[in-house]
């Protein structure tokens, strides 16, 4: 499955159906009157998180969402159907920007969370609504109203607890593999992983967090260079970060080197983020180099008041102390996200409960464009 983590997409909502201009026309009724009904009103284009999806690769082939619109109104009083909402699930830790002017519309980092994106438009009203004593006869009635046609930006922020952070080839894959079950691409040359990967590290019952690789960072990832600035962005959901480093017999590789330059990314992109919980991971114990080297980092970081762990994910050795640690950071900093802090663009961009309309299968996407 390709990884994917912006698009952008144009939602357009139901439009109104037309008020009807009718009459009331029965046997010994002479004077009916109007019966128009109103149009119905057109359907909503709703976005609800659900955590069993991890990429927006979906819309990525369906950039036009549409809903269905609202049915004319008829005689007899008949009033037309509201067209149906069109519910679109994305991944948890979606960001929705309008497109247009980069204004946050939603950030759904809760499962279940739903907001009505694009709002359909209100059915017109028959002639019935435009009769009164000078005018019994009205014909008069009104077109529906046009749906909202939003441009829209969507970019996924994967929700992870643990960010592991590293330049390539420091094990990063490996440590996740082995903590977890997820089955991350690993080889012996850098830039072996392209995506994101996540995994859930368990350490006894109710005692679960997720841990996240986020690849491509080097330096000058945050001003553009290679893969960095791509997925830095999934760093600002993580709680806790793991900077793992290693000696690496490349004379232009310098474990500190690495750290400093890494750090000073982190602060470039979002001084917030250099001042996340970090501690710091010597890996790759087990080869005699690292062992070796390993003293004089470890003596080094702490000297700057850094905790540090030298483990090796192959035999596990120095792993338990790591995730421990992980674990009571994370205790310490539980997620500070308030409810009443969330950001939508207006008050129409407000979310619904469940239930609210009739969600449309995930699979009738417009595909046009």
């Amino acid at each position: 499955m390709h990884f994917v983590d912006e698009v952008r997409v144009t939602a357009i909502a139901g439009n109104g159906g037309n008020g009807c201009t009718a009459w009331r026309r029965e046997k010994f009724v002479p004077l009916g009157g109007p019966a128009g009904g109103d149009g119905g009103k057109g359907g909503d284009i709703v976005f609800e998180a659900h955590d069993r999806y991890t990429t927006l690769l979906d819309l990525q082939y369906r950039r036009i969402l549409r809903a269905e619109g609202g049915e004319k109104g008829r005689g007899k009083d008949q009033y037309g159907k509201g067209g149906e909402d069109l519910v679109i699930q994305i991944p948890l830790g979606t960001q929705v920007y309008d497109d247009e002017t980069s204004e946050l519309i939603a950030d759904f980092d809760e499962h279940g969370m739903r907001v009505v994106i694009s709002r359909g438009g209100r059915g017109g009203r028959g002639n019935i609504h435009f009769a009164n004593s000078v005018n019994q006869s009205p014909t008069k009635s009104e077109m529906g109203e046009a749906g909202q046609n939003r441009q829209l930006r969507l970019e996924l922020k994967l929700m992870a607890d643990v960010g592991l952070l590293g330049f390539p080839n420091v094990g990063k894959s490996t440590l996740i593999s082995v903590v977890s079950r997820a089955q991350p691409k690993i080889a012996d040359y850098p830039f072996t992983t392209l995506v994101p990967n996540l995994g859930v590290v368990s350490l006894g019952i109710d005692r679960n967090f997720v841990i996240a690789d986020i690849p491509g960072i080097i330096e000058g990832a945050a001003s553009g260079l290679g893969l960095g600035l791509q997925f830095l962005r999934h760093v600002e959901r993580t709680r806790v970060l793991l900077h793992m480093l290693t000696f690496d017999p490349d004379p232009e590789r310098e474990p500190l080197k690495d750290f400093d330059v890494l750090m000073k990314e982190l602060e470039t992109f979002d001084p917030q983020l250099a001042k996340r919980p970090l501690i710091v991971g010597i890996s790759k114990m087990d080869l005699p180099e690292v062992r070796e080297a390993a003293p004089e980092i470890q003596a080094a970081l702490e000297a700057r008041g850094l905790e540090v762990f030298p483990f090796c994910a192959a035999t596990r050795e120095g792993l338990d102390p790591l995730l421990l640690r992980l674990e009571q950071l994370l205790l310490e900093h539980p997620p500070s996200v308030r409810r009443e802090e969330k950001k939508f663009a207006s008050a129409e961009d407000r979310p619904v409960a469940h239930g609210e309309g009739t969600p449309a299968p995930h699979s009738e996407l417009d595909t046009e464009g």
